[in-house]
Order: structure tokens, then C-alpha cells, then sequence
């Protein structure tokens, strides 16, 4: 036996969307119901558990071999599920995933849509949503239904004979799959990555629960104080209905269309009593920050961890992990001194104090979400990042000398891009500080194409810049940058040849090929972008574009548009990944507990030291000679932004 393909069908009173594998295997009453496998691409079997059947014994002993590869559709969920089923942990090594296999050619994630993509003769039954429904959700007791809680085999056989049909269906379907992938196999180095984000999720990140249930009840008193504080003032119904307030401000004299997060900041500015304080209190009311709280309430495992944060591969166009269940990719920031003091008095749940010291408890608690995060066993978190990591690259593949220089001065980039465009030495607090800012929004915007557009979206206006300096602003940063201007269409214009011609082309050490209806960018650690059916299209203005396939904003299969500026940020966002997972591969001896962004938060011994973990993350991988990298960290004993 070398390999076995696997797909099970489970059941589990837990919501798994909103809890994840980890806490839904765990439940008491978890049981895995369907066992379909295939042994070496033969054909293939379907165990009913629920009726009975067993595992034979050879492949419960293959399941934690690790000469044996096991393959499953989001390989996660097989591999967490079999592992609290049996009471042994199985170690991800020998496992592997099909969904990132597909991710890594562009594909979409889910079985069906792949299946429908590939054009395969055995796709996913579409039947299955409803018989999942049906076997592995509890139902709701009714009259009709003998007020029982869960369907069973016996309540209707003929459905069952179907799920039976649907799961061995699925187990074909992956099997075509990875036959259809064969010839583009996912690198060694990439599973060792997918290796250790399945035991970075497997570890699992510490959870102050009691703070966590303090927080969601001090957010209910705040919310039922600010609801009653607004019913008063407007004398409505339902406060918190748009259509309501919006006709209460029209008829106290404040016309508005919408009434989001932002049309609310910017009415403020304007406005008088009362209407001032009733935006004040539908701003504080919109805060919807505490469902991070019940998220983690939802996830936590009994061992006070929260585990399976992060999808690897989770963006497919560039290869970026992305977040799962807590979201821990886009948790507010804190600026509170004395985060200490204000966590303290959420923990024990002193509300009269909390709302005293800080007015806006919605916004207080929002801000002490990170802090939720705690280190266990008596150890403290290290939190280490890349100091301006995509500046870095681009500056380095492109060759823009001036950048690469400020870098090893260890100077600030948003002061010498300002320097470097309006001609005039710019220091922070310092002489002509007020550039500065002018300097970190142009570089934020424009490194990717970006203009006026660009930089409207960035928040340019609302940070005092006029309309009339947009375009200027636009013109001094491309000027200033001729280098990686140079970069933007050096890749457009190898990425249309590779198309049109069908052949390679390559420009600063980036290779583009056509294979198989697909586009390739290899990148400088070997690993590949995958661009599903190019073609050159033609764009709004009338020139040339490039289009392909791939799960757009609305998450459908569509064909959309690239360019050359568009490539290049796929390809800097998709190095400083590569830079990310190698620099784990170096901590890899630390308990990395969760990575965001740039960002790495290992669990530590008190005594390691915060200096030896950046320095071990700041070492450039062998095959970026000549990039400089900085990793700065601090140690902490909840997590926070330093």
C-alpha cells in the first residue's frame, strides 16, 4: 500500500462554519457515519460505521504510517476528525491535500467548483447539500418527526442509500482531480510548508475565556444602555433601523443617503446637538468588534486553545494563507496607554470603572480583542515581524538602488520617499516632518500602478491632502522610482509575449511559461503562479490586456483582467510570502501559535530572548541574494501591537 485516497461523512451537534473541525470533532457526540476510501487508485469502498461496518484493520494501521500518503479533499478535516475518532493523533506528515493542490494551479477551493472547472465526467453529486442536511446537522423536533433530534439511517433508507452513492462519488471525483493535476505536482517544499501550518493549527493559539465571556457581557449592558440612551433622545421605535434614523435626521434637518461607517465620521465633523450625540451613539452601537468575542467563544477546545486559524494557500493567486473562524487577519489595532489597566478591568468584570475611565466601552473592548490571546504553561508570546517587507522586495527585484540604500542605513522609508520626490530632507518630528505623511501615502498607494484613484481610496483626502496635488503626487513618486516603474512593464510586456507566442519569456529573474492553457510565473524559491486560460483581451481604454480564470470579488469562476503593475504586486505579495514561510521553517523549533501578515507570534520560554528570534527571522533565504531584511519583535504576556 502506498497511498489511500479518503472522504468521510460525519455527524456532530457543533456548528462546524462557525466553531471549525477541532471543537466539532471534539463533541461528545461526533461520530463519523461513512468511510469511503480507495487503496492506490483502485476502486473504490464505502464503510457504513453508522450501520455497523468497521475500518479493517490494515488501513486503521496506514492512517498514522508515514510511508503512506493519505489524500482527502480539505485534508484538515479527514485528518482532525479520524484523529479524535480513533483517540490517537495522526501527525500531518503523510497527509496531503487535493484542495491545495488545485489553489496552487489557480483553481477554486471547493470540490464542486473544481470538478465543474475541470469538466470532469464524475463530478459532485449535487444532491449531497440536502442528505448532509438531512444526516449530519441535528433536526428540528416536530410533531411529524416523532419529536426526534437527528435523522438516522432507519428514518429513511432510500436517502441513505444516496448519501452512500454521494460519498463514494466524492471520493472518484477527487481521484480525477489529482489524475487531471498529475502533470503539475505541488513541489517537496511546499507540502513541508502545508506540513507545518497543519501543526501550527494543531497547536492552537491560548484564549482568556474568562475574559473572553466578560467582554460579551459588558458589550451586552453597553448595547442595551446605548439602544435605551437612543430611544430616549429619538423617540423611536427601533433606533437601530437605517430607514428610521435616516427620516429622523431628515426631519431635524441633516439630509443623508447612507448612513455606514463612514458617512457617519464624516457627518460629525458638521454637526450639532442633539444630532451630534445621536451619530456619536450609532457610531458606538455599529461597533461590530464583540463578534470576534463569541467567535472565539464558538472555536476555544476544551484545552482553552483555539485551533485551525489559518488556510494555507488560502489565496490562491499569490499563495498567502488567509483566516479562518477568528479572523485573526484583520483584528482592530489598540492605542489605549494603559491596555494593561483597561484588560484588567474587563477580566473581572468591573463595568462601573471600565465605562468611567473610557467612554466608549464598544470601542474599548474592540481594541483589547488582541489581548484575549494569552500564553499558556507559564510562557510569554514573542511577537517578531518584517520590518516594510513589500518595500523591500520590490526595491530589490527591480533594482531601485536609492531604496535598497535607505534600507541599509536602516532608515524610514516614508522619509526618504518624500525626500526623494519633493528634493528637500525630510525627517520625522523634524525638518519638513510634514512631507512625511505625504511620503507614506504615495508609497501605500503607488507601488502597484496605483493613482489618483489609488490614492483617494487610501484616504488621501480625508488626510488633508487637496484634489489638485493627487496627479503631482502620482507623477513625483513614478519619477522618483524610474526603476520599478520600468519593472511594471517589463512584466507586462513579457507576460503578453509568453501568451501570444507561447514560449518563455523572463525579466529580473522571474520566468513566465505557458503549459497546459496556463500561465506561469516561477518565482526566485522555485514555487509557481499559476493563471488558469490566458488571453489577451482588450481593456476600457482600448489597449492590450491580459484575462484569465480564476474566483473573482463575487467568488464566482469568471475571466478577469491583469496588467503589468497587477502581476507585479501578485508577485512582490507572493515572495515576501515565500519569505514568510521560510523564516518559519527556520523557527521551526519554536511553538509558532499564529502568523498574521508579516507577522509571527510564538509561544516561548521565559527566558528565550527576543533579539535571537529576530535574528533568525531577518536571515535571507539562499536564493534572494542581495535582499536585505529586518525583523523587529517584543515579548509580551497577552498579545497587543507594540
Amino acid at each position: 500500500m502506498k497511498s489511500i485516497n479518503i472522504d468521510i461523512e460525519s455527524f456532530s451537534s457543533v456548528d462546524l462554519s462557525k466553531c471549525g473541525v477541532y471543537r466539532y470533532a471534539s463533541s461528545p457526540d461526533f461520530e463519523i457515519l461513512l468511510f469511503g476510501f480507495s487503496v492506490d487508485g483502485g476502486e473504490v469502498q464505502v464503510l457504513d460505521l453508522a450501520c455497523g461496518e468497521e475500518i479493517p484493520a490494515d488501513i486503521v494501521e496506514a492512517l498514522s504510517d508515514d510511508s503512506i500518503i493519505k489524500w482527502s479533499y480539505n485534508n484538515n478535516f479527514e485528518r482532525v476528525c479520524l484523529s479524535n475518532y480513533f483517540g490517537t493523533w495522526f501527525e500531518p506528515g503523510s497527509w496531503r491535500c487535493t484542495m491545495v493542490w488545485a489553489a496552487t494551479l489557480g483553481l477554486p477551493m471547493s470540490l464542486e467548483n473544481v470538478g465543474a472547472v475541470l469538466g470532469l465526467e464524475k463530478q459532485k453529486l449535487i444532491e449531497g447539500k440536502d442528505l448532509i442536511r438531512y444526516f449530519c446537522f441535528p433536526c428540528k423536533p416536530t410533531k411529524a418527526n416523532g419529536g426526534r433530534v437527528r435523522n438516522l439511517p432507519e428514518h429513511d433508507m432510500e436517502k441513505w442509500q444516496r448519501f452512500k452513492a454521494y460519498n463514494l462519488r466524492d471520493v472518484e471525483t477527487e481521484m480525477q482531480i489529482q489524475r487531471r493535476l498529475a502533470k503539475f505536482p505541488v513541489p517537496d517544499f511546499v507540502w513541508e510548508e502545508y506540513r507545518q501550518d497543519q501543526e501550527i493549527n494543531d497547536r492552537g493559539i491560548g484564549v482568556d475565556m474568562d475574559m473572553v465571556r466578560q467582554a460579551i457581557a459588558m458589550d451586552g449592558r453597553s448595547k442595551s444602555e446605548l439602544s435605551a440612551a437612543m430611544k430616549e433622545l429619538t423617540e423611536l421605535e427601533n433606533p437601530n433601523s437605517v430607514q428610521q434614523m435616516k427620516q429622523w435626521f431628515a426631519d431635524n434637518g441633516l439630509e443623508t443617503d447612507s448612513l455606514d461607517k463612514k458617512a457617519v465620521a464624516a457627518l460629525l465633523k458638521e454637526a450639532s446637538e442633539p444630532l451630534k450625540t445621536v451619530l456619536e451613539l450609532r457610531q458606538q452601537l455599529a461597533k461590530s468588534s464583540v463578534k470576534k468575542y463569541q467567535a472565539m467563544e464558538n472555536a476555544v477546545c476544551a484545552d482553552c486553545r483555539a485551533h485551525g486559524m489559518f488556510a494555507f494557500y488560502g489565496a490562491n493567486r499569490t499563495g498567502r494563507f488567509s483566516g479562518r473562524i477568528i479572523q485573526l487577519q484583520n483584528l482592530p489595532q489598540n492605542y489605549i496607554p494603559d491596555l494593561e489597566q483597561a484588560r484588567g478591568l474587563v477580566k473581572c468584570g468591573d463595568y462601573d470603572a471600565l465605562s468611567m475611565l473610557y467612554e466608549d466601552i464598544p470601542d474599548t473592548l474592540s481594541q483589547l480583542i488582541r489581548t484575549a490571546f494569552v500564553p499558556q504553561d507559564d510562557k510569554k508570546f514573542i511577537v517578531a515581524d518584517f520590518s516594510a517587507i513589500e518595500a523591500r522586495v520590490i526595491a530589490w527585484i527591480a533594482g531601485e538602488r536609492w531604496r535598497l540604500r535607505v534600507f541599509e542605513d536602516g532608515g524610514d522609508i516614508y522619509c526618504a520617499s518624500a525626500s526623494q520626490m519633493f528634493h528637500v530632507p525630510v525627517e520625522k518630528h523634524g525638518v519638513n516632518g510634514h512631507l512625511r505623511q505625504k511620503g507614506k501615502i504615495a508609497e501605500l498607494a503607488l507601488g502597484y500602478g496605483g493613482s489618483v484613484g489609488a490614492l483617494k481610496s487610501m484616504g488621501a483626502l480625508d488626510m488633508g491632502l487637496a484634489e489638485e496635488e493627487l496627479q503631482p503626487l502620482v507623477n513625483a513618486w513614478r519619477d522618483s522610482n524610474p526603476n520599478i516603474t520600468e519593472f511594471w512593464w517589463d512584466v507586462d510586456h513579457v507576460a503578453k509575449e509568453c501568451i501570444k507566442k507561447r514560449m518563455p519569456t523572463e525579466t529580473h529573474d522571474i520566468r513566465f511559461s505557458y503549459e497546459s492553457g496556463m500561465l506561469f510565473i516561477t518565482l526566485f524559491s522555485g514555487r509557481r503562479l499559476a493563471y488558469v486560460k490566458p488571453r489577451i483581451g482588450e481593456n476600457q481604454f482600448g489597449g492590450e490586456s491580459v484575462t484569465y480564470m480564476g474566483v473573482g470579488s463575487t467568488k464566482k469562476w469568471e475571466r478577469l483582467e491583469s496588467y503589468g503593475p497587477k502581476f507585479v504586486e501578485n508577485i512582490v505579495q507572493a515572495v515576501s510570502r515565500d519569505i514568510l514561510c521560510y523564516a518559519m521553517q527556520t523557527l521551526r523549533n519554536c511553538a509558532i501559535v499564529a502568523h498574521v501578515h508579516d507577522e509571527v507570534i510564538i509561544e516561548a520560554d521565559k527566558r528565550m530572548s527576543v533579539e535571537s528570534v529576530c535574528e533568525q527571522m531577518g536571515r535571507t533565504p539562499p536564493w534572494a541574494k542581495g535582499l536585505l531584511l529586518r525583523a523587529d519583535g517584543y515579548s509580551c504576556s497577552f498579545y497587543q501591537k507594540d
